[in-house]
């Protein structure tokens, strides 16, 4: 915490921890388990304990005070990147209808990006927005390099995400085309977050369907 050992660095062994500052192994032992249960250290089978990555941390319940990734890299010290994979014109499906308000057989704008946290991959981020107000975007891809869409929305469209009406969470394994974009390994352990933002107003704004390294990240309530 001090900040003498740096990102990925290997930590001494228990017993060379507990002769340098001169305490137990039983302590040193039980101090390095609590700093990997916080997430500061992570162990390795057969190579020893190493000093974590930053984690970006995130609130799951989003009502009223929803944080854009921009704002959770920055409050958490790092700074965030954005690289556009994908802005597509697509056929609504029938979740996205429903909650967007289409007719049927509407389109869709697919944006999706790699989001960055001190240009590490941390998460494959897929939004919809329905197509008429939002076809703009097909065009945005310089606007929406190293950018934040929630700021990005508010400055082009006067319409910011505020809130949630459903946000869920689940783990999922890295497919090979998220695996790429992200720089882990096929079958990873990942978070999957499916959330249906509204703006201030209360009227329906986007589906964010988000990829994300499991390792990198920390939600809270």
């Amino acid at each position: 915490t001090e900040g003498k050992y740096a990102t990925d660095e290997k930590i001494p062994s228990e017993s060379e921890l507990s002769e340098l500052y001169h305490v137990s192994r039983i302590t040193v032992r039980r101090a390095v388990e609590e700093l990997c249960s916080e997430g500061y250290l992570v162990k390795k089978q057969g190579k020893g304990t190493y000093v974590s990555q930053p984690k970006v941390i995130r609130k799951i319940t989003q009502d009223k005070d929803v944080m854009g990734f921009s704002e959770a890299c920055r409050a958490c010290g790092m700074e965030p990147g954005a690289q556009v994979v994908n802005i597509l014109r697509c056929p609504a499906r029938s979740d996205e209808v429903r909650f967007l308000g289409l007719p049927p057989q509407s389109d869709v704008i697919f944006l999706q990006r790699v989001r960055t946290a001190d240009g590490e991959p941390i998460m494959l981020e897929n939004n919809f927005f329905p197509y008429e107000p939002f076809k703009g975007l097909l065009t945005a891809y310089e606007d929406l390099t190293n950018a934040s869409l929630f700021d990005y929305l508010e400055s082009r469209y006067g319409r910011r995400p505020e809130s949630t009406v459903s946000c869920t969470l689940e783990i999922v394994r890295a497919s090979s085309e998220q695996a790429s974009y992200l720089s882990v390994i096929t079958g990873d352990p990942m978070f999957y977050m499916n959330a249906y933002f509204l703006d201030g107003e209360g009227k329906p704004l986007v589906i964010g369907r988000q990829y994300i390294v499991g390792s990198r990240f920390v939600f809270n309530i």
